[in-house]
């Protein structure tokens, strides 16, 4: 069965990648558009608004990084995934383009019936109109509003990826609650989508730096529960 026909953007400054990765995602009926730098990938970005962004690290004048933190800050595009496709496999690169926003990692080389399948288990985890969307949550002075994708602490906005946000939304939904972090993995990133073992802590570690170090406690051995300040 052909794929849905989801938008996907390509960005790489390999020729034979956009060449090769586009003509096997359009043979699974994806919609492809393609750039060859961070800079004409986030235009493009911007002007087709696609369902997923397949994104290099390493681009001239804008690297991956960068694209990606620019994508994550425009609103029209929160929902968009994005997956580097890359060869660089070092932990550092990795920790940084899950700071920046990122969904996923995937490096290459990687089979054409892998990566299609990275790609669909990552579009499956698209909210849909028929999905129940939690309810507004109000934890002490902090407020979480699933629906509108809105977050205030003390009466001030907290911009964060999407990523952060659905974590905190997850750990918050039952305060005390703790989360074992094989299930934090499954309900955020999903059993197909393979990430780096330090993925949660640096999540984690993100949302402590805005929200306070004592609304998530690290529970050793097992994982991560919110609890509400007074």
């Amino acid at each position: 069965m052909k794929a849905t026909g989801a938008k996907i953007l390509l960005v790489d400054d390999e020729p034979d990648i956009l060449e090769i990765v586009g003509y096997n995602l359009k043979n699974e009926g994806y919609q492809v558009f393609t750039a060859s730098s961070g800079k004409e990938g986030v235009a493009i970005a911007k002007e087709v608004k696609p369902d997923l962004i397949l994104l290099d690290v390493m681009m001239p004048e804008m690297d991956g990084i960068e694209a990606c933190d620019q994508i994550r800050r425009v609103p029209a595009l929160e929902g968009t995934i994005i997956a580097f496709l890359t060869a660089r496999g070092e932990d550092y690169s990795q920790v940084a383009g899950f700071e920046a926003g990122a969904d996923d990692y995937i490096t290459k080389p990687v089979k054409p019936k892998v990566l299609t399948s990275r790609l669909k288990a990552l579009l499956r985890r698209r909210p849909t109109a028929e999905q129940e969307v939690p309810e507004r949550m109000s934890l002490g002075d902090l407020v979480i509003d699933p629906e509108r994708y809105h977050i205030e602490l003390a009466g001030k906005v907290l911009d964060l990826p999407r990523k952060e946000f659905e974590l905190l939304s997850l750990l918050a939904s039952k305060p005390g609650k703790v989360f074992p972090r094989e299930e934090i993995m499954d309900r955020i990133w999903g059993t197909a989508v393979i990430v780096g073992g330090r993925t949660i802590d640096v999540h984690i570690r993100k949302l402590r730096e805005k929200i306070g170090d004592d609304r998530i406690k690290t529970v050793k051995g097992v994982g991560y529960k919110f609890e509400v300040n007074n």
